[in-house]
């Protein structure tokens, strides 16, 4: 068995052919899919964030919504960039959110990746401290972040307050029993996969990652995750570690699907630079059920992962996604032991 959600990037564009014209049409849409995922029997709904770019940005208005809409379904971000957070507002919102979901949220985060704008965290009002550099501040507003979910009173509190104030230090409100182990990392490399086990994060895994060995994405990915697990070992956390990998999937049921994604499983990896690191892009699949069942079982990642994203084509619309879903669900995963 394995949790299965949908990865949305929210793309909105007034383009002919998409279903998502704009701002509004996508953050409608999001909570219309996560409310069918949850009909179908998937097991996430997550988000990607960007800013400065038409797709999803401020998440959790959006997870408030998707909380108050369904029942079941995890809902999450995958990720959220912390170059660009403050942690203090951010841990407020994520408990408001996550008490209206009923603790459902599984909060991806990470140090982010190229943006649209050059370094656009310094019009959010963040500055690297001396001698860091952006990533080493995301991971700074990181520990900050977990520190304030554990939810211990850190404020001196006002003798004269305008409300009566609970005995001692004041925390941030609403706080959110047990958000704080339901905080995941994306990491690009090993050695950011293995700090987030010691700071008792579960890991997200992408289709890209540095490329560390060149040997094949899915066998590097599959390595990440070991190395991960024998961290989170090490550091003897009390709850259990989970991993997840994303992963383009689509079954070839209809002429639809063939018009949009009839390449035939095609698809290889593929290497490139990102801010001058080696990295390796991991490939798509696409194919006729009973071919594509043959192809992921060659996948070391996924099966390595107890959770398995599906991104999905959100521009195609919500009625297009579901079946999107529903044929990897009925037709492909429980081949595979995913069901």
């Amino acid at each position: 068995m394995k949790n299965i959600g949908f990865l949305s990037f929210g793309h909105w564009s007034p383009t002919q052919g998409s279903e998502v014209k704009t701002a509004a049409d996508v953050l409608t849409q999001s909570i219309e899919l996560a409310v069918a995922a949850e009909e179908l029997g998937l097991d996430g709904a997550y988000f990607r964030v960007h800013h400065f770019a038409r797709q999803l940005a401020s998440p959790f208005p959006l997870l408030a919504a998707v909380g108050a809409r369904t029942s079941k379904i995890e809902i999450g971000t995958g990720v959220i960039d912390m170059r660009y957070e403050n942690p203090f507002y951010m841990a407020e919102d994520a408990g408001a959110a996550d008490l209206i979901a009923g603790g459902r949220l599984q909060l991806g985060i990470s140090r982010g990746s190229p943006e649209q704008v050059i370094d656009g965290w310094k019009y959010f009002g963040y500055r690297p401290a001396e001698g860091e550099s952006p990533a080493d501040m995301a991971r700074r507003h990181t520990e900050v972040f977990l520190d304030l979910l554990e939810g211990k009173g850190f404020a001196e509190p006002n003798p004269r307050p305008m409300f009566p104030n609970p005995p001692g230090l004041l925390r941030l409100e609403p706080h959110s029993e047990g958000l704080r182990d339901r905080i995941w990392w994306g990491a690009g490399s090993n050695a950011t996969a293995e700090w987030a086990a010691r700071l008792g994060m579960h890991l997200q895994s992408s289709t890209l990652k540095d490329d560390e060995t060149g040997e094949p994405f899915h066998v590097q990915q599959a390595d990440q995750l070991r190395a991960y697990k024998a961290a989170w070992k090490e550091a003897g956390h009390a709850h259990a570690p989970r991993t997840s990998v994303s992963r383009s999937i689509f079954a070839i049921t209809n002429d639809t699907d063939r018009m949009y994604f009839g390449r035939g499983g095609k698809e290889t990896d593929q290497v490139g630079f990102i801010e001058q690191q080696r990295s390796i892009f991991g490939r798509g699949y696409a194919d006729e059920p009973d071919k594509l069942i043959e192809q992921l079982k060659g996948d070391e990642a996924i099966a390595e992962a107890d959770t398995l994203l599906l991104t999905v084509p959100n521009m195609l619309g919500v009625d297009y996604n579901a079946h999107v879903i529903e044929t990897i669900l009925t037709e492909v995963a429980p081949a595979l032991g995913w069901r």
